[in-house]
């Protein structure tokens, strides 16, 4: 059985709703379980995460989908302070040859969104995993599924709040993605 951890950080639901879809897309490829995973405010003490149980928890899944929302141009402070806290398992590159990907929302059309995923990207690059983009090219496809036209992720947009359709319907094939990424490399 293959296991992908979905890790986020969401403020206002729109995040989550993304990693719900994004689990879905997970689960529906066949031999395949989602762990999805909230970092929340408690996680944080005194501006440090610290929950050991959270980063025991990767250390058993195929792959690691990152998500976070953008602020001021880059992932949240909770998302980042988890990020941070995983020097250690850099040190030791626990997570090299896992599969990765990353998501974000924000609520402008630029809102320096790709900021978010190349930074998600440059983590998971420097934890030694194998990054995986999105492989749908923007307004070529007859579901308008990436229809910001992010290959390097995951990219939302809701500037009320609310999620388009598409963006849960790209999310759920970003699931279907990253698990079969990691049925081809298990094989």
């Amino acid at each position: 059985m293959l296991k992908v951890a979905i890790i986020f950080h969401s403020v206002t639901g729109t995040t989550n709703s993304l990693a719900q879809a994004i689990k879905s897309g997970v689960e529906s490829q066949k031999d395949t379980e989602a762990l999805l995973i909230e970092i929340k405010g408690e996680d944080i003490i005194e501006g440090r995460f610290r929950n050991e149980s959270i980063l025991e928890s990767l250390s058993s899944v195929n792959a690691v989908i990152f998500g976070s929302p953008t602020y001021m141009g880059c992932v949240s402070a909770q998302f980042k302070a988890f990020a941070d806290a995983t020097g250690e398992l850099w040190e030791q590159q626990s997570w090299a040859n896992k599969v990765a990907a990353g998501f974000t929302i924000g609520s402008n059309f630029s809102g320096d969104q790709l900021n978010t995923i190349q930074y998600l990207q440059i983590f998971a690059n420097q934890h030694g995993m194998l990054w995986t983009g999105v492989d749908i090219p923007g307004n070529c496809d007859p579901e308008q599924r990436n229809r910001l036209g992010a290959q390097s992720g995951l990219i939302a947009h809701s500037p009320d709040g609310k999620l388009n359709e598409t963006d849960l319907i790209t999310a759920t094939y970003l699931g279907q993605r990253v698990a079969q990424v990691c049925a081809r490399f298990a094989a």
